[in-house]
């Protein structure tokens, strides 16, 4: 936990709020099915909201974030201008969306509409029902990832498993930030959507990490092969030593009759 601090730390300073938020509850994830103490745990978390609500107070752009986040509609054309253009893309989708590439709000209505207002704009272009996809993808991916992780505890490999654990966390924490932003639910943070928003460094670090969860997933598929075939292996051994004794007791029995 010092060395997280610490790379809080320095997060802080540039200072980027939101991936120290991300970072930190993905760590409390991992202790947490880690099995630490429940009282070291809720310690923990409790130390982690106190500094969050610290930062905030201290600060008076947060502030204003907050409050705005509020009531964007105080102030539509400046200080809540962003979420009030991300809230008119998501109304004006509908159930069905205008199609892809139908959006009005990404000509520069909504300020990055590209990448941290991404979700935003799926929602006008593919309305309810799509967003209601891209959720499903990203609950599958963080499903398939714990399931992954689970696999690889089973089998003894307690690294690769937190790794894959970390990553369900931080992708699917991650995504759950941008797209609360997007609709009103948190305030605004400049946090992209993960696998989906423009930007290199934040699409290579995803590949990286997918990478890494595949890699997971294969190792221990393979160990997992390796020990049925093992298995079977032993079982054909056994049931051959079990025909030859009953062959040798049949003749044996055939020669004592003779």
């Amino acid at each position: 936990m010092l060395m997280v601090g610490f790379a809080g730390i320095l997060l802080l300073l540039e200072p980027d709020f939101g991936a120290t938020v991300v970072i930190m509850s993905t760590v409390l994830g991992m202790t947490f099915l880690a099995g630490v103490r429940f009282t070291q745990f809720v310690s923990f978390v409790f130390l982690f909201v106190c500094a969050a609500l610290l930062l905030v107070v201290t600060s008076p752009y947060r502030m204003q974030r907050l409050t705005v986040f509020a009531n964007p509609w105080a102030d539509p054309f400046d200080s809540g201008f962003q979420l009030t253009q991300s809230l008119i893309a998501i109304g004006t989708g509908g159930w069905f969306g205008t199609g892809l590439g139908g959006s009005v709000q990404k000509l520069f209505y909504l300020p990055e509409s590209h990448t941290d207002f991404l979700f935003a704009v799926l929602s006008e272009e593919l309305g309810f029902v799509g967003v209601m996809v891209v959720i499903l993808l990203y609950s599958a991916l963080f499903f398939r990832s714990l399931k992954i992780a689970a696999q690889a505890e089973k089998s003894g490999n307690y690294f690769a498993a937190y790794i894959a654990y970390g990553i369900g966390f931080w992708l699917s924490m991650q995504a759950i930030i941008n797209m609360g932003v997007n609709v009103g639910l948190l305030p605004t943070k400049g946090l992209t959507l993960p696998l989906m928003s423009y930007g290199g460094s934040s699409l290579i670090v995803c590949c990286m990490a997918i990478g890494l969860l595949l890699r997971i997933n294969y190792e221990t598929c393979g160990v997992a092969r390796q020990a049925r075939k093992q298995g079977k292996a032993q079982i054909s051994k056994s049931s051959e030593k079990i025909r030859i004794r009953k062959t040798a007791a049949a003749q044996f029995k055939r020669g004592a009759l003779l």
